[in-house]
This record gives C-alpha cells, sequence and structure tokens, in this order.
C-alpha cells in the first residue's frame, strides 16, 4: 500500500509519521507542499515525479514549517484530490476550517463552546474599547502556531500607538482577553473522534503563554469527565480525523482556545509514551482497507 504523508521535511513529527508509514507499508514518501504541482482539467497532482493521485491514501502533519494565508491554497489542491475519492486524513475540507483562527472561533461559538472573550475588529477605537475592558488582551494573527506573531497589549499610556503597530500587518485585529493560565495549560487529543490521551503545556519562567517556542515543557495530566467531554464536543464540530483541543483551566471554569489538525505528537510522546504517529498510521490504515 502505497501513501504519502504531507510534511516538513526535517520535522521531528513529521519524519516520524513518515517513518511510521514505511514502518507499516515499505513505502516512503514525505512530501513539502511547496514543491507540489496541480494540473487541470487532467487533475493530476505531482510532487518530483510522484502522481500524488495514483497513491492509496494521504496523511496530512503538515501544510508548511509556518502558518499562512497561502496554506489554504495548498490545501485547495489537496481538497480536489479529495473530492474525487482520494482517502486522506484529516480532510482537507475540514483542516480549512480549523486553520483560519476566526473560522475556527466562529465555529466554535456557534457550537456552545466556552471561550475567552474576543473582539474581532478592524477598527482601531474598537480595539481600544477591547483593551480597555479586558485590562489586558493577547493580539493573535489570524493564521499562526506556537503563539508566533502574537502580543500582549495592556491597557494604559502608548496603548493606542502599541495597536496602530500591530494593526499595520494585521488589518484583522482578533484579541482577546488575556486568561491567567497559572502554570499550565491543555492539549486533549482525540482520534477519529475518540479520545486518545491529555498533555499539560507548562510555562517557562516570565512566559506569558506555554508554547515550547517560549520554553515551555510537557508533562502528563489526567483530566477529569467534564474537562474531555468540552473538548469531545469542541473537535467534534469540525470532522477531524487527528485533533488537539487547547484547553485553559480557569477559576470559571474549563475555556477553550483552539482546536488543532496538526499539533501534539510530541507532547503525546513526553507527556505520555505513546507513539502518535504509529497510532494514526495504524488508524488510516484500517480506514483505507475498508
Amino acid at each position: 500500500m502505497k501513501i504519502a504523508v504531507i510534511g516538513t521535511p526535517g520535522g521531528w513529527s513529521s519524519e516520524r509519521l513518515a517513518d511510521a508509514v514505511e514502518a507499516a507499508t515499505g513505502y516512503r514518501l514525505l512530501v513539502d507542499m511547496s514543491k507540489i504541482s496541480l494540473s487541470l482539467p487532467d487533475g493530476r497532482l505531482f510532487y518530483n515525479n510522484n502522481d500524488l493521485g495514483a497513491l492509496d491514501g494521504i496523511l496530512i502533519k503538515k501544510i508548511g514549517s509556518a502558518c499562512f494565508p497561502d496554506l489554504l491554497e495548498r490545501l485547495e489542491t489537496l481538497r480536489y484530490l479529495s473530492e474525487k475519492g482520494m482517502p486522506i486524513f484529516s480532510k482537507p475540507k475540514s483542516i480549512l476550517r480549523v486553520l483560519d483562527r476566526l473560522a475556527c472561533t466562529i465555529t466554535l461559538q456557534t457550537g456552545g463552546i466556552p471561550m475567552p472573550p474576543t473582539t474581532i475588529t478592524e477598527d482601531i477605537d474598537a480595539a481600544l474599547t477591547a483593551v480597555a475592558e479586558y485590562g489586558e488582551a493577547v493580539f493573535k494573527p489570524l493564521y499562526s502556531t506556537k503563539a508566533r506573531g502574537m502580543c500582549v497589549i495592556k491597557n494604559g499610556n502608548g496603548v493606542r500607538q502599541e495597536i496602530e503597530t500591530y494593526h499595520q500587518k494585521n488589518n484583522t485585529m482578533y484579541i482577546q482577553k488575556k486568561i491567567d493560565l497559572g502554570k499550565h495549560d491543555l492539549g486533549i487529543v482525540f482520534l477519529g473522534g475518540d479520545y486518545l490521551i491529555t498533555y499539560a503545556r507548562y510555562k517557562a519562567a516570565h512566559a506569558w503563554n506555554t508554547t515550547t517556542a517560549s520554553g515551555g515543557s510537557y508533562g502528563a495530566y489526567k483530566p477529569s469527565a467534564e474537562i474531555i467531554d468540552l473538548a469531545h464536543k469542541a473537535q467534534s464540530l469540525f470532522g477531524l480525523d487527528f485533533t488537539c483541543v487547547d484547553v485553559a483551566l480557569t477559576s470559571a471554569g474549563p475555556l477553550v482556545f483552539e482546536v488543532s489538525a496538526f499539533g501534539g505528537f510530541r507532547g503525546i510522546m513526553e507527556a505520555g509514551n505513546l507513539d502518535a504517529a504509529k497510532a494514526y498510521t495504524e488508524y488510516a490504515l484500517e480506514r483505507i482497507s475498508q
């Protein structure tokens, strides 16, 4: 069976998934989406002379090494294969709904999922009002991972200048009330809609977020049934095959930050000694074989 992995050559999780697929099938193809070519109307998608449409399936781990709007276009090329019947995990159409932070938020909010107070606006004055109301806010790009491009703005002197500077590169401002995370937040992982594992992300000293890019670390965590049920409801809105739900534990109860289609492999391994790449491969092979 020939299954390709969409990912980042040299990336830890991408290489691990490609290794797991090779171990199970004897075939290895790790695809860098910046080097693909879609030919229409014949509908052939090529990567280094490999016709991806001739494969038995595709596993998506990463669409790019960073998150930016062009990733949407890359997903559209894969959506073409998906619409023609190619088994792709997760479906590009499902990933499209979580890649854009605003689209993900709207789906979560219309689905009744509790989130931190959030303001979306292009207007400087409206952003000023939001920061004044929140006291301290996190400004988040619509396309980013591991807190890249985010900044914390506090209400007070110079706040307009900070917002105007941020607005120069981010026309649509996604503004979220800064939540006291304590020492950690959670990544709650699901495979095929079934609960798999939870890991905690611990903040580094003096960091405002828990990402490993800011020095954070992973640890084991056993959540309550209430928290798992909330995360399960959140991920069920998107129909992803593999997903991680980011949850903050607050005095007002658990709040969901986002649902991700890409994260989790390293956290799962370090916190739970569970090989997510192997589990995901077995999951995909079972469904392709049906």
